[in-house]
């Protein structure tokens, strides 16, 4: 591979007019052509101060540049370009709320603490790819563990949004008299941020967290967000922590459809989550249909948030986080089981959902049933 010719072409983009928010993924046609780049990149000594705006993706064997579409490298290569997307979060904030709850509706909902005589999910480890989390909320004290800033390395990844908080609060939370207790209380979870103040990343950013992940030799992977438009790249990234038995939970999405859902969950390798409200009724605004896997609580979700505080949120951003607790409880009992087998094992024990048209629909999430099914 002619490395010199790459490194002029990332040259010239550095010196052209392309603007570090116009990103592409530049994926090698195979390992060894990754290889060589690695190793004249790693050649250069400090390589960002060369090239500030180029990142190596070593998961997938790529690169993001800062490069128009309509700008191919000519190195005589097959290399695979795209959009290097802005994703989003999957929430709506509705209030603030007191911490006069120790256990939200949801988790009840799904009959969690029916469970933790069995299993609090302990020291089962949970990937929050977010906005981080606030690391000195009272009720997240004991459930935290060591995570990454992908948008600013030298710094620890705290919460400047309130989402991860969240997320972080409904799968984990162990609070006391005066706070919340979360799906599975005696897990872990490793914040990986990725996400901005405002919610938005870009998937270059989320595929260097999920490598962070695979690296770091996670259980469980919580992806609530979403993108309209398919990523090969992501796909790829997915694939590779799925092959490594890492299970993967990610939201529909929260448009209202009924026959299509946002990727990443529209990937065979997640299990993809939309959202319930108490009548235990698909939400309306919860994406639905023969794509979702499985329905948990996303309206109204009570969790913690900034500065120690509580709000309510609603999204299969917060479905989706009662599901990954589940499947804490359930690896916790049974640390053997793969990405597959707990699909299938949530996939027998759903509870039957009202208003479904077709009984083939996915139900909801059940926990007593779940460890029940894992028995059989």
């Amino acid at each position: 591979m002619d490395t010199t010719a790459l490194f002029r072409w990332l040259h010239s983009l550095a010196a052209g007019s392309a603007s570090a928010e116009e990103r592409r993924i530049l994926r090698f046609p195979n390992s060894r052509s990754y290889r060589a780049f690695a190793a004249a990149w790693s050649e250069l000594g400090q390589p960002q101060s060369y090239f500030p705006h180029v990142t190596p993706l070593p998961l997938i064997g790529g690169i993001a540049v800062p490069a128009p579409l309509s700008h191919p490298p000519a190195l005589g290569l097959p290399l695979a370009l795209e959009t290097d997307e802005i994703v989003t979060l999957q929430g709506t904030l509705q209030k603030n709320v007191s911490a006069d709850k120790s256990i939200p509706w949801g988790v009840q909902h799904i009959r969690a603490p029916y469970a933790w005589s069995r299993t609090t999910g302990h020291r089962i480890k949970i990937g929050v790819i977010d906005t981080g989390v606030d690391f000195g909320h009272p009720d997240l004290a004991g459930s935290l563990s060591r995570g990454i800033n992908l948008l600013s390395r030298g710094h620890a990844p705290h919460d400047d949004n309130g989402h991860g908080t969240h997320i972080a609060g409904t799968i984990a939370a162990r609070g006391q008299l005066k706070g919340m207790t979360g799906v599975a209380p005696r897990s872990l979870i490793h914040p990986v941020k990725a996400f901005d103040h405002n919610g938005s990343a870009y998937v270059s950013d989320i595929i260097l967290g999920i490598e962070w992940c695979v690296r770091n030799r996670l259980n469980i992977i919580n992806m609530s967000f979403g993108m309209k438009n398919r990523s090969k790249a992501l796909l790829g990234a997915v694939n590779l922590a799925y092959h490594a038995g890492i299970v993967i939970v990610a939201s529909s999405g929260n448009d209202g459809k009924r026959k299509s859902i946002d990727y990443p969950a529209r990937y065979a390798q997640t299990i993809s989550v939309g959202a319930t409200n108490k009548l235990r009724r698909v939400a309306p605004f919860s994406n639905r249909g023969a794509y979702i896997d499985i329905y948990a609580p996303g309206d109204k979700i009570h969790s913690a948030w900034l500065r120690g505080k509580y709000h309510e949120m609603s999204g299969t951003s917060m479905a989706t986080s009662h599901v990954s607790g589940a499947i804490a409880l359930l690896l916790a009992e049974r640390p053997g089981l793969s990405p597959a087998e707990i699909k299938a094992i949530l996939k027998r024990a759903m509870h039957p959902l009202r208003g479904l048209k077709s009984s083939r629909m996915a139900g909801e999430l059940d926990i007593v049933k779940m460890l029940q099914a894992a028995d059989r």
